[in-house]
């Protein structure tokens, strides 16, 4: 345990970073895959379109790299346009 004040502040600071960055990592998770298990067009059509949300706000929240969150995006679409046709 820390005695100065700074560390303790730090650590309290560290600890509602790390629980609040597991559960948006969850949610991303989930929301990928409910687009890659979904059955018809129709259901993933619409869970590529909050899937599509999350990952953009993940990126722009930097939880992951921008450039994984366009990578993830373009093979959702990629998924979601083979289950259309």
């Amino acid at each position: 345990m820390p005695r100065i004040l700074s560390s303790k502040k730090r650590m309290r600071q560290t600890e509602s970073r790390t629980g609040r960055n597991r559960r948006q990592r969850s949610a991303l998770r989930t929301a990928i895959k409910q687009v890659r298990t979904a059955g018809t067009a129709e259901e993933a059509q619409s869970a590529f379109a909050s899937a599509e949300q999350v990952i953009d706000r993940a990126g722009r929240k930097r939880l992951i790299h921008p450039n994984m969150a366009a990578r993830t995006k373009r093979r959702l679409a990629k998924l979601v346009s083979q289950k259309t046709t």
